[in-house]
């Protein structure tokens, strides 16, 4: 089972300051809204700085995403990793709806009380 594109969804106070600390540590801007979101890359590694969306951070897995943008032709649809995460005996918050196609998400929350979003755009 193949999660996608990993990163972590970091709740921000301040997105300008928070932005302006990640650019110094090399990472840049690659999509966002600048004004709630925006998400970051150096080299393989990927965040996302959001104000005031979420109440914690999160783990975030995008199947179908690529480093750059960029999307897969061939990936694991989020319906296909939900049906394998419930075979696994994992609760799921949140759930895709499988009569459709595209765009959909899969929430849960780890032992310790992390949450993971599967979050897939396609």
């Amino acid at each position: 089972m193949d999660l996608g594109l990993y990163s972590t969804s970091l709740a921000v106070k301040d997105l300008a300051a928070s932005r302006a600390f990640y650019e110094k540590l090399g990472f840049r801007v690659t999509a966002g809204d600048e004004e709630h979101y925006v998400i970051m890359v150096n080299g393989q590694t990927v965040i996302g700085l959001f104000e005031g969306m979420f109440e914690k951070n999160i783990l975030t897995f995008n199947p179908g995403l690529t480093i750059d943008g960029g999307h897969l032709d061939d990936f694991t649809d989020v319906r296909e990793i939900q049906a394998t995460l419930r075979e696994r005996g994992i609760e799921l918050i949140e759930t895709a709806d499988e009569s459709t196609t595209g765009a959909a998400h899969v929430t849960m929350v780890d032992p310790d009380g992390n949450p993971i979003l599967i979050d897939q755009f396609l």
